[in-house]
């Protein structure tokens, strides 16, 4: 999701992009035989998709974006082999500048952007993965900007998706026509979601849905009833507090109280302001909008098994007060 938006900005850029999925290539191990630096200069001894197609696209590229989820704090397996191949850009002679030692080049291999995406909310999760960038193409000047996103699997159920992937359009723009990202691009891209114990919530009741389901996150994606569904009053209010869309509210604010009966009977209330959506538990003092509800219809609508609007049309449940803040969560 991440690369397609950042291939669309640099398309309307006016550059020229080619997408690789790595997966569907023949890619053989590097055998550390040295024979592309000795009998064969700059060739491989392999004779696969790296060598004879992957490899010749690379050394003719302006710009290579590295694209991998993170696995283990840095690149997955495939996108780890494919940078090994590239050996034969090298020579094997040593060469000390400024106390460092390196190989030189034989051909000019293309300027680098790195982005990956992980779970985990805190933008720490990547430090690994960008000293590994940094050492291997900050020192030779190649690397022109590291993106990353954080509670990435989060964000597709987020109101800020839009805002986000907006962001990263913007990203490809600027790669092309500055070479580097702006900062603005870059906070807007890494805007936090929601409260770390907040993504947590969601999370884990995303993670229970698919356990109970029995489907992966891929086919969650194309199911109707694929949406974090959730298990408590308190994650379905963390649920909503998620998904509120701040392109939606504009200036409003006020209290949207819930009030559940049922299985699980309670109380919460979202707090809309300016600042974003916050998720309480229990009674607000004084409410712009309050919803009396079955838990179950709720937790329905929040994973998409009903309509919100056709659901309050059929009576059940009911809605006093100024409804226009049950507008504002989803989409984008």
């Amino acid at each position: 999701m991440m690369l397609s938006h950042l291939v669309k900005g640099m398309q309307d850029a006016g550059a020229e992009v080619e997408t690789v999925n790595l997966r569907q290539k023949k890619i053989n191990h590097c055998l550390g035989c040295f024979t592309c630096w000795t009998k064969t200069p700059g060739v491989c001894v392999h004779k696969d998709d790296m060598a004879l197609e992957l490899y010749p696209k690379w050394l003719q590229s302006d710009i290579v974006i590295y694209a991998s989820p993170l696995y283990h704090f840095t690149i997955n397996a495939d996108m780890k082999m494919f940078i090994e191949r590239t050996l034969p850009v090298l020579k094997p002679f040593l060469e000390l500048e400024n106390e460092v030692t390196s190989h030189p080049l034989r051909s000019k291999p293309p300027k680098v952007v790195m982005l990956s995406v992980a779970g985990f909310p805190e933008d720490s999760v990547f430090d690994a993965l960008s000293y590994w960038a940094r050492f291997v193409f900050g020192r030779q000047g190649l690397l022109l900007a590291e993106i990353y996103r954080p509670a990435a699997e989060g964000m597709i159920h987020s109101g800020k998706k839009g805002d986000i992937l907006a962001s990263v359009e913007q990203a490809g723009k600027e790669i092309v026509e500055r070479g580097c990202v702006s900062a603005d691009a870059m906070t807007r891209i890494k805007q936090p979601l929601a409260p770390p114990e907040v993504i947590a919530s969601v999370s884990n009741a995303m993670w229970q849905t698919l356990i109970d389901q029995k489907m992966t996150m891929a086919e969650a994606g194309k199911h109707a009833g694929g949406a974090p569904r959730p298990e408590s009053i308190e994650s379905l209010i963390a649920l909503l507090a998620f998904a509120f869309n701040p392109s939606k509210a504009a200036d409003k604010q006020g209290i949207l109280q819930f009030n559940f009966s049922g299985e699980k009977s309670g109380d919460g209330f979202l707090a809309i302001s300016k600042e974003g959506c916050i998720s309480h538990m229990g009674m607000a003092d004084k409410a712009d909008c309050t919803i009396h509800s079955p838990f179950e219809v709720w937790a329905d609508i929040i994973q998409g098994k009903q309509d919100g609007a056709k659901a309050l049309m059929d009576g059940k449940y009911t809605a006093n007060g100024d409804v226009a803040l049950l507008m504002m969560f989803g989409g984008n």
